[in-house]
């Protein structure tokens, strides 16, 4: 007998003896050696290329399998590993011995990864099984990953910088369409999931073997939630007397819908998050109060890049119903963020970056949405919006008045100003939609009238007080000022892109160059397009849209400067000529 047979036959003989002792047949992973018999069984199937010694081997390995997972909740010892082996042997010869492998995978995500995703060895095999199999797994069961991407990201909120090159390579395979939205918040909350899952250490011992879920219903969620309320709705935690540790004492609802949200194994849809809670800024600082663990660092630091990825992502692969689902969820993130300053300021710039990039990709999303259900996404205080299922303009309208509603309340934060901000420039740069939604455009327009005039009869108000005051007030006129500013613009381009409402545009600004407000940058500007509404020729080669209508091959406020010999100098706006060089 040949040294492969021999080996062959006491791997095989190795395996079976395992089935029939006592100690080992009720915890498979605490014998080393049936690890390395599965690992050189597998080998030598892979190099025979029998079947006949694949039918062999599986039998035993199935049973091991189904050892393995019985064991799960009494075994002291990591199972993740020979699991991990047994699933590569399901993948790879799976079609020989007929054995469907996808349930036997989610078997491993809900039995044993949802206990040992803090085990670094078991989540780098995981990332490293997911990456190598990672074709396979998309072709063969392509709901799979979408489905335990909150079991993932808890793996990666815990373990850290350290797998997160392998994560990256992991991460596009768990977007879907099932799982895009959800993701979105899944992700900017990962700062918030390792606060959790540190105080479920804490409180209840190491994560390694545990399930969350177990822990849920024991005495632990009661400190874990504790912590979460304080730090989600302001809710302040009963007196303890002042000690730091008193609030373990304290009990909290376990069914509470945004706990269990937030430490979910599953993908289970879009559950509405509750961010609307008066005191949420002043809570989620709660959740920072102690100095940062070096996980949470670690997690504060690859969020954005994790949202790089998304995005990009996003972009390039998603379908524009989706794209169009997950504008509200975004714009009522962009106020609620994790408040570490410089967290809260890469995720923001991430955030409105893809806001604008969708509307520049897209105009036509500034004013007509299509989107699939009806069911109504409350998640943004600025829009609410029906999805799959294709709705009238008339519905838009209705959709599109919270944004503006909510515009003259964005002084209350940088964050709310500055989306607010933004969504007056895309209004305006994107022509309200575009030459083909007049009606919207018209709708949009006279939203921002009448912010304009709310502010401009408040801003009036304040002129004769003095330049130097408190920093919120000062906060507040600098605010107002830039938003007027940017209301200004966006009607002076709305009404260029749409010249049936030149007339109205003219009475506006004429009232804001009237009102000689305190800030002279307002009125003036203001004067400015008014000048420039005056000669229709110049007025679109500098408020025009920036990309051309379907009847214009050239971008408006462009010069061919090639066609220069056969144009007269007067065909040329001055102020362009003056910036060229050369021969004149």
């Amino acid at each position: 007998m040949s040294d492969r047979d021999r080996g062959w036959d006491f791997h095989l003989r190795n395996l079976s003896n395992s089935a029939r002792d006592s100690s080992v047949a009720t915890d498979p992973a605490a014998d080393p050696s049936v690890l390395h018999s599965v690992k050189k069984l597998y080998e030598l199937c892979k190099e025979e290329k029998n079947d006949d010694l694949v039918a062999r081997v599986y039998p035993l390995i199935n049973k091991l399998f189904q050892r393995s997972v019985a064991s799960l909740s009494q075994s002291r010892t990591s199972n993740g590993l020979l699991l991990l082996d047994i699933l590569q042997f399901f993948l790879d010869f799976g079609e020989v011995v007929l054995h469907d492998a996808d349930p036997s995978i989610r078997t491993f995500f809900r039995s044993c990864l949802s206990r040992e995703f803090a085990d670094p060895v078991v989540a780098e095999a995981t990332l490293d099984f997911i990456n190598v199999n990672k074709k396979k797994l998309l072709s063969s069961f392509p709901t799979l990953l979408p489905q335990f991407f909150p079991l993932l990201l808890k793996l990666i909120a815990w373990n850290g910088e350290k797998l997160e090159k392998a994560f990256l390579k992991v991460f596009p395979a768990v977007m879907s369409s099932a799982s895009f939205l959800p993701l979105l918040s899944a992700l900017v909350d990962l700062p918030i999931l390792v606060v959790a899952l540190e105080k479920v250490e804490k409180s209840s011992g190491s994560l390694i073997g545990s399930s969350i879920a177990t822990i849920q219903k024991s005495t632990a969620p009661e400190m874990l939630l504790a912590l979460m309320d304080e730090a989600y709705t302001g809710s302040t935690i009963a007196d303890g007397g002042g000690d730091s540790e008193s609030e373990d004492s304290n009990t909290i609802d376990v069914a509470d819908p945004l706990f269990l949200e937030l430490l979910k194994d599953e993908n289970d849809g879009l559950a509405e998050r509750h961010w609307a809670s008066p005191g949420m800024a002043a809570t989620l600082q709660a959740a920072i109060n102690a100095p940062p663990s070096d996980r949470l660092k670690q997690i504060l630091s690859m969020t954005p890049r994790l949202l790089d990825v998304y995005f990009a992502i996003a972009l390039r692969d998603v379908n524009d119903s989706l794209i169009c689902a997950l504008i509200p969820q975004l714009m009522a993130r962009n106020a609620t963020l994790f408040l570490d300053k410089n967290f809260s300021y890469e995720v923001r710039k991430r955030l409105l970056e893809f806001l604008l990039a969708v509307f520049q990709r897209s105009p036509d999303f500034i004013a007509l949405l299509k989107v699939s259900s009806r069911k109504i996404l409350p998640y943004s205080r600025y829009l609410i919006i029906y999805i799959f299922q294709p709705f009238d303009i008339q519905e838009l309208f209705q959709c599109m008045k919270p944004i503006m509603d909510r515009l003259a309340e964005a002084y209350d934060s940088p964050a709310k100003m500055e989306l607010a901000l933004q969504l007056c420039w895309a209004i305006g740069e994107h022509g309200g939609g575009g030459a083909s939604h007049k009606d919207a455009a018209r709708e949009l327009f006279e939203n921002l009238e009448l912010l304009l005039y709310e502010n401009l009869s408040s801003s009036v108000g304040l002129r004769q007080e003095a330049s130097v005051g408190p920093d919120s007030e000062n906060y507040r006129k600098s605010s107002q000022s830039r938003l007027l500013c940017f209301v200004v613009t966006a009607i002076a381009k709305l009404a260029t892109y749409h010249r049936e409402l030149l007339p109205r545009a003219r009475v506006s600004l004429g009232k804001v160059a009237r009102s000689r407000i305190s800030d002279a940058r307002v009125w003036k500007r203001a004067r400015d397009y008014l000048g420039l509404m005056n000669d229709p020729a110049i007025c679109l080669s500098i408020l025009g849209p920036s990309r051309p209508s379907q009847h214009d091959i050239q971008k408006p406020g462009t010069v061919n400067w090639s066609e220069g010999g056969r144009k007269m100098v007067a065909h040329f706006p001055f102020y362009i000529l003056g910036d060229q060089k050369g021969q004149a």
